[in-house]
C-alpha cells in the first residue's frame, strides 16, 4: 500500500470520527515499518528521515515523532517511524504532504529503498497517557523500547484485557518499573484484534530487572488468574520486538 492509497483509504473513514478532531489528546498513531536488507538501503532510510521526513513534518505537524532502530526482531534490520495524531482528518493531511518530492526521490533511487513496508492505524485507549516531545534537545543516550503486541482470540476478550490493563495492571507496572508511553489497539493492520503498547527501559538490565519483578509479583499472580477464571485465556499471542531510539529521534 503506498502513502497516497492509504490517505484515500483514510477519506473514506473520517467521517465516523468527527468528533474526535475536537479532542487535544492524540488519538491516533500511523506505525510505519520499514523492512530492510544488509547493505545500503538502512543509511539511506536514516539519510531521508532525518534530513527530509522528520524536518518536514516538524515544520507541519506538532504530533508526536518517534524513530527506532530493532535490535531483536523476526526481521533485521528493521526500522519503525511512529507519528501520533489528534484526528483522522490530521493524519489524513500529513500522508497526502508527505507524497512529497523528497519522498519520490528516495524511492527512485538505484537500489530499491526497502525489502517491504507497511503502515498500521493504531487508536489510542481511554487509559493511554499523552505521549510528550521534550522541549529541549534529545538525550545523548538513547532509551530502549520494547513493543509489545497482545493478540486476543475476539473482540470480547479484547475488551476484557482492556479491562484488567485499565484496572490493575498498570497500578502494578508502575510499583515494578514499567511505564509504557502509549496504550493502542489496531483499527487497521495484522493480528486483529490487538492490544499494542510501547514501553521506553533504560537498558536491557533494567528491562530485565522490571519483568522479573512483575512475573514474582503477588498481586499480578492473583489478577491474571482471576482473569483466566472469567475470561479464559485472553491474550492468546504475544508478540514482543526490541528497539533503539535513533540519534535523531524527537523523543528518546
Amino acid at each position: 500500500m503506498t502513502r497516497r492509497q492509504f490517505a484515500e483509504i483514510l477519506g473514506g473513514i473520517t467521517m465516523s470520527s468527527a468528533s474526535a478532531a475536537a479532542e487535544p489528546r492524540t488519538r491516533f498513531y500511523l506505525m510505519q515499518t520499514f523492512y530492510l536488507r544488509h547493505g545500503t538501503q538502512l543509511q539511506r532510510l536514516h539519510n531521508y528521515l532525518n534530513g527530509t521526513l522528520i524536518p518536514e513534518m516538524s515544520r507541519r505537524h506538532k504530533g508526536p515523532k518517534i524513530a527506532l532502530e530493532a535490535i531483536v526482531a523476526a526481521h533485521l534490520p528493521q526500522v519503525v517511524f511512529v507519528t501520533g495524531h489528534s484526528s483522522l482528518d490530521d493524519l489524513r493531511a500529513q500522508q497526502a504532504e508527505m507524497c512529497s518530492a523528497g519522498f519520490q526521490a528516495w524511492e527512485q533511487g538505484e537500489e530499491a529503498p526497502y525489502e517491504k513496508y507497511s503502515m498500521t492505524l493504531l487508536e489510542a485507549t481511554p487509559y493511554s497517557p499523552e505521549v510528550v516531545t521534550p522541549a529541549a534537545a534529545p538525550a545523548a543516550k538513547s532509551r530502549i523500547f520494547e513493543l509489545r503486541v497482545y493478540h486476543s482470540p475476539t473482540w470480547r476478550q479484547l475488551a476484557a484485557l482492556h479491562e484488567r490493563f485499565a484496572g490493575p495492571e498498570i497500578k502494578i507496572f508502575h510499583r515494578v518499573g514499567i511505564h509504557p508511553i502509549l496504550y493502542t489497539q489496531t483499527l487497521m493492520g495484522p493480528d486483529m484484534p490487538n492490544l499494542t503498547y510501547l514501553i521506553p527501559f533504560e537498558n536491557l538490565a533494567a528491562r530485565e530487572k522490571a519483568w522479573d519483578a512483575f512475573a514474582s509479583d503477588p498481586e499480578w499472580i492473583k489478577v491474571r488468574q482471576e482473569s483466566i477464571d472469567r475470561n479464559g485465556q485472553i491474550a492468546s499471542i504475544n508478540q514482543i520486538s526490541l528497539f533503539r531510539a535513533t540519534a535523531y529521534s524527537p523523543i528518546q
